[in-house]
């Protein structure tokens, strides 16, 4: 028995049912923002009707885009990128773009690999909280357009969130509640967001006479939190900030393991505000944007994609406070003097 395969439908038919013309098709899935929404409706119904995919590999040869992006994130556990990583992927997808998404793991070395490989098979990259150095960051690859979220290196287009001033606010709130011996709980060494954090809250302790005490860095999660709590225990502080929200959910358990109280014994304040309304008591923290940070590089990287290179600017996001319930009067005014 013989089968009798029908022939795929071409672009050439569905620019005929659509009343368009076959540029105007391939348009329409490699480059839709240049279109009108309706257009592009009208389209890919018609392909739709008729079974139309384009052929990704055929594209690729004729106009040297392969339709992919790359998005390579640190830790792809931490709740920090989840909503990043959404925002990138919806925007992307309303472009007729696929994202490939790497997890470095926070190795420097494991993203250098991760841009080798993925390089080749993609139009542009988003790094988001890069380990890698600045000099690795600018090595030339033979690669597409790079946008970076969260690492200012110079000259290149960055989407900078700027938690410094709301961790200075931070340090004032405590101060304002009587505390005046803190702790900052670190997080990479390699993360540009920390090194700000960091430099704020020691500037701001010393503006009010506080004593900063800092625990060493450590990787941002909440088993690093939960380590940490029997150090930042001993210091005898009232009140700790932690690098981010993961770490502060970890300290607050460690804490409670310890049968220490939170607020009542000691303060704690998380940073990125993705955590903070599931924890118990609700962290005080800041809130950093993820999801404006991740839209807001997709977009630059379609501008760059369609114009071609720039000198590279640095788009700052700005945070605020969010004052919760693990923030309270220093507890028998330990700690002040």
């Amino acid at each position: 028995m013989t089968s009798h395969h029908k022939p795929a439908p071409t672009i050439q038919q569905v620019a005929q049912a659509a009343g368009v013309s076959s540029s105007t098709v391939s348009r329409a899935f490699s480059r839709p923002e240049m279109l009108s929404a309706k257009t592009v409706a009208l389209i890919k119904d018609a392909a739709a009707s008729l079974g139309y995919t384009p052929n990704q590999v055929a594209r690729a040869l004729s106009t040297g885009r392969h339709g992919n992006i790359a998005l390579i994130v640190p830790d792809v556990t931490n709740p920090f990128f989840a909503p990043l990583i959404r925002a990138v992927e919806a925007r992307a997808d309303a472009a007729g773009l696929c994202i490939f998404l790497g997890d470095s793991d926070e190795d420097s070395a494991r993203e250098e690999r991760l841009i080798g490989k993925l390089s080749p098979q993609v139009d542009g990259l988003i790094l988001a909280s890069s380990r890698m150095s600045d000099e690795e960051i600018r090595m030339p690859r033979g690669r597409g357009p790079i946008v970076l979220i969260n690492r200012d290196v110079e000259g290149m287009d960055r989407v900078l969130v700027d938690s410094a001033p709301a961790a200075a606010a931070a340090v004032r709130h405590l101060h304002a509640l009587g505390h005046r011996r803190i702790v900052y709980v670190g997080g990479p060494t390699s993360s540009w967001s920390n090194q700000c954090r960091r430099a704020a809250v020691l500037l701001a302790g010393r503006e009010m006479a506080m004593e900063v005490i800092e625990i060493p860095a450590r990787r941002p999660s909440y088993e690093g939190g939960m380590a940490a709590a029997p150090a930042v225990r001993s210091t005898h502080a009232t009140a700790a900030i932690a690098f981010d929200d993961l770490v502060a959910q970890g300290l607050m358990a460690g804490m409670a393991e310890m049968g220490v109280g939170v607020p009542g014994d000691i303060s704690i304040v998380g940073c990125d505000d993705v955590l903070a309304t599931r924890t118990y008591p609700q962290l005080t923290t800041i809130a950093s944007r993820p999801d404006a940070a991740g839209r807001m590089a997709m977009e630059i990287l379609l501008d760059r994609l369609a114009a071609g290179p720039s000198p590279g600017v640095a788009h700052m996001l700005d945070t605020e406070l969010m004052i919760r319930a693990t923030t309270a009067a220093a507890p028998n005014d330990k700690g002040r003097g």
